[in-house]
């Protein structure tokens, strides 16, 4: 039998954090993580030579944020990449009409305008929507309010439901009409070019992180903890559960006894999306040099719809699109190769012949992935903003959770995890703990190994 101070399950963004603040004020702790590697959905695939983000890939706001701070006092490289938080403009988008053409600059200042509009009259619906309001239904009475004629009401309602796919991999009318109040983003986002989970990675050096331990069971009692895998059984004082909300709602991680309603209930009435990547490389850029995204608006757009110009990274012409919600479920089941022809072929009716056959592509399956079972939480119709956080319990004293799903100020992001992650070594040290003092530590250890 293993015995511990804290169990930690889950070497992700979340888990690793909790256990490092753990461990360094003297805690005994293991981290059990199913997956051959940590990061959990922050995914650096670098087997071409640079490093692909599979998983989560921006900052979505850097001003006033904790996660960037680290992210500095860390020296982790970034690039600037506003608009990983689907806005309509902002920053050079070659944005493309119902028909497939290339829209002019006063066409884009009318669709910006025409959005922002939009937007304003959605803000008044949802302050006013009565509970069983989706998202869907806030943002179709907008839009009858809007006086605008019917072509460019249908152009604004795609825009609408493709900013749900992507900010929440969820359909518009399975999302509550509070689904996205906490969307705001502040300052601007940044992408990394040496790959997202340098962050965990770096976090989690030194720990005893037990990669392939598929944690089956976690029974409480007065005294603790038990915590199975497939052929091993730890014990402790407590644990922190920090595997993904699709995870808990497939049931393939037993509680004992089971969980109070405190928590299930949160489980059982929150939503999680799939948001799959498709990357493709090509052997010469179609696109404009500095334009950021191409976007497909209305009919054009119905499908893919917006291409994120991420070149930058590995130096080679490269486009990030995204399939989520419903059609993201769809696109995961179909070989690889008919995903790469359909987005081509969505491609070359904008950019006609100028658009070369790939040289390579990276495409993800979360939603079939075991171990995160979907992308990130929403508020699926019914739950609430609270729900997130009582997620994050603790049941007993002796079961915490954390994880962007249990974090209300702003799921679905990698701040949220690490957010989580902190509270939850909090509540259990009974004490804050310091965020320089965290980094400053990182980086001690780390020149004390002559990295």
């Amino acid at each position: 039998m293993n015995s511990f101070d804290t169990i930690v399950i889950g070497a992700g963004m979340s888990g690793v954090t909790t256990a490092r603040m753990l461990v360094d004020a003297g805690q005994r702790v293991v981290v059990l993580e199913g997956r051959d590697r940590v990061g959990g959905r922050m995914n650096s695939d670098r087997q071409a030579g640079f490093p692909v983000d599979l998983g989560a890939s921006w900052v979505h706001g850097i001003d006033g944020s904790p996660l960037w701070e680290l992210v500095q006092a860390l020296g982790i490289p970034t690039l600037e990449y506003t608009v990983g938080s689907f806005q309509v403009g902002g920053r050079p988008i070659e944005n493309f009409d119902g028909d497939g053409k290339l829209m002019d600059a006063e066409a884009s200042a009318r669709w910006i305008a025409d959005v922002e509009e939009a937007d304003r009259l959605l803000v008044e619906e949802i302050g006013e929507s009565s509970a069983g309001d989706t998202y869907l239904d806030v943002t179709e009475r907008a839009l009858d309010r809007s006086g605008l004629d019917p072509e460019r009401i249908d152009e604004i309602r795609e825009f609408f439901r493709h900013r749900v796919e992507e900010q929440c991999g969820a359909w518009i009318g399975d999302l509550d009409a509070h689904g996205l109040d906490e969307d705001a983003i502040d300052g601007d986002e940044v992408i990394f070019p040496r790959g997202y989970d340098e962050l965990p990675r770096r976090i989690s050096a030194g720990l005893d992180v037990r990669l392939g331990h598929i944690v089956s069971r976690v029974a409480r009692s007065a005294t603790g903890v038990v915590v199975s895998t497939g052929d091993a059984e730890f014990t402790a004082d407590r644990v922190v559960v920090t595997v993904p909300l699709g995870v808990l709602q497939a049931g393939s991680l037993a509680f004992d006894p089971p969980l109070p309603d405190s928590v299930a209930g949160p489980i059982d009435r929150l939503g999680m999306g799939v948001f799959n990547k498709i990357f493709l490389q090509f052997p010469e850029r179609f696109w404009n040099e500095d334009s950021y995204v191409i976007r497909a608006l209305g009919e054009a757009g119905e499908h893919w719809h917006s291409w994120y110009d991420v070149s930058a990274v590995s130096g080679i012409p490269t486009l990030l699109t995204f399939a989520a919600g419903p059609f993201g479920r769809h696109m995961q089941e179909l070989p690889d190769d008919e995903v790469v022809a359909d987005v081509v072929r969505a491609l070359r009716a904008l950019y006609g012949d100028a658009v070369g056959e790939p040289v390579a592509h990276w495409i993800t399956h979360w939603g079939e992935d075991r171990f995160s079972v979907g992308s990130y939480s929403h508020l699926a119709l019914g739950s609430s903003h609270h729900d997130h956080d009582e997620l994050a319990g603790p049941v007993d004293d002796v079961l915490h959770f954390a994880g962007e799903a249990t974090w209300g100020d702003e799921p679905a992001t990698v701040g949220a995890a690490y957010y989580s992650g902190r509270r939850a070594a909090e509540r259990i040290l009974g004490r804050a703990v310091d965020l320089d003092a965290f980094a400053a530590g990182i980086t001690a250890r780390e020149q004390t190994a002559g990295r």
